[in-house]
């Protein structure tokens, strides 16, 4: 049985695809409750920082540090370099990985400023970016930044 946030990520995931984007979704909870839900839209808006857990935290709006602190983001894709950033700078003590097979993005360093890092191997995940990194390898590699 899947987690029930990390569906909602995948669903956000399929939602950017179905969109014409990249299929990565991130969903941010606190006690329990989604505070926000997004997926990758910079195809989408012509963006350059909407990763799935950014359009995520946008969507949850603007919240108390203590929020922060005290909330667990889901992603369907180890996040990125920018994304870790923004995990680091508001405190999100854990992160829950829909897959880092296609894209390993900077666990160790989450890890190194005492995040909890949850890898759940999810086969939809692995499948989808599989899927899509074959279909579209020039747009997967402009979103990685290749």
């Amino acid at each position: 049985m899947k987690d029930i946030f990390l569906e909602e990520a995948i669903k956000e995931a399929k939602l950017g695809l179905q969109e014409g984007g990249i299929p990565i979704g991130s969903v941010i909870v606190h006690n329990n409750k989604i505070l926000g839900k997004g997926h990758n839209r910079r195809v989408q808006e012509g963006s350059v920082i909407l990763h799935g857990e950014m359009d995520a935290l946008e969507n949850a709006g603007r919240q108390k540090a203590a929020i922060y602190r005290e909330s667990t983001l889901y992603t369907t894709l180890s996040p990125c370099p920018m994304c870790t950033g923004t995990i680091l700078l508001y405190g999100i003590p854990k992160v829950v990985i829909g897959e880092h097979q296609t894209f390993m993005g900077e666990e160790d360093l989450l890890r190194s400023k005492g995040v909890e890092v949850i890898v759940m191997n999810d086969k939809d995940c692995i499948e989808m970016m599989t899927k899509f990194i074959n279909n579209k390898p020039e747009l997967w590699n402009e979103d990685i930044g290749v």
